[in-house]
């Protein structure tokens, strides 16, 4: 049994044109899914997708703006049509920022939770019909570290991820009869390419000693999505070198 087999298997990745996103869509690619790299970025989205076919991957890239709702909608309806099936969903796009809660302003609050929570429903809600139909389907959301240790200038970031923990017990909870499993995955203090401020307000890499790389994030989604996962949904899974000890 070939525990990392996703033969078959059709995954998209929202913001899975860069750092952890990337490296999810490449080790799911590497476990032969096909892969659907959705962002705003149109350029970094080619770039991925050229990057996962000189791999001999089987990739495309649609546009995707994550809080409108046409636009999910759109993507999610394309990928059908390209591939036939939608299996995995990963909900890795956001908007990390910081700025000290007496100075945010609520476009600033509302931008962050429309990209990271609104977006993350959206995009279910979207695909969670076609994967009903099929009785079949894999959620992974990510989650972030300085939700459950805390970290100044977050306090929008930080509610909103720690909305995708209840957004993900309440999907699992609801679409489990459905051979659906809902998961969330929470990085640690992650090195590569992400955002100025991303992990700047975290100063701790935890026992193991390094930063982690989306190669750490990698395995553990794509442990998740294999179809021998059908017992663990509705979980919360640190990928963060001890960081956090729940």
């Amino acid at each position: 049994m070939n525990l990392f087999d996703l033969s078959g298997r059709v995954a998209i990745i929202t913001g899975g044109n860069a750092g952890i996103g990337f490296g999810i869509a490449q080790g799911l690619a590497a476990a032969g899914a096909a892969i659907v790299i959705a962002g705003r970025r149109t350029n970094k989205n080619r770039e991925a997708v050229s990057a996962l076919v000189a791999h001999d991957a089987k990739a495309a890239a649609f546009e995707l703006d994550v809080g409108n709702e046409a636009s999910c909608r759109s993507m999610i309806e394309r990928t059908v049509a390209q591939f036939g099936r939608i299996d995995i969903l990963i909900n890795s796009a956001a908007v990390r920022a910081e700025a000290p809660l007496l100075e945010m302003s609520l476009k600033q609050w509302h931008e962050i939770l429309g990209v990271i929570l609104d977006g993350s429903f959206l995009c279910s809600r979207a695909v969670l019909p076609h994967m009903v139909k099929n009785k079949y389907g894999r959620i992974i959301n990510l989650g972030g570290v300085s939700t459950h240790i805390g970290a100044p200038g977050r306090a929008h970031v930080g509610t909103a991820k720690m909305g995708v923990v209840g957004f993900t017990k309440a999907l699992a909870s609801e679409f489990a009869p459905h051979g659906i499993t809902v998961n969330c995955v929470v990085p640690g203090k992650i090195g590569g390419e992400r955002s100025a401020t991303a992990g700047r307000g975290i100063q701790q890499v935890g026992p193991v000693g390094r930063e982690g790389i989306p190669e750490d994030v990698a395995v553990a989604v794509r442990m998740l999505c294999q179809p021998q996962a059908s017992y663990i949904t509705g979980q919360t899974i640190h990928v963060s070198g001890g960081l956090y000890m729940p």
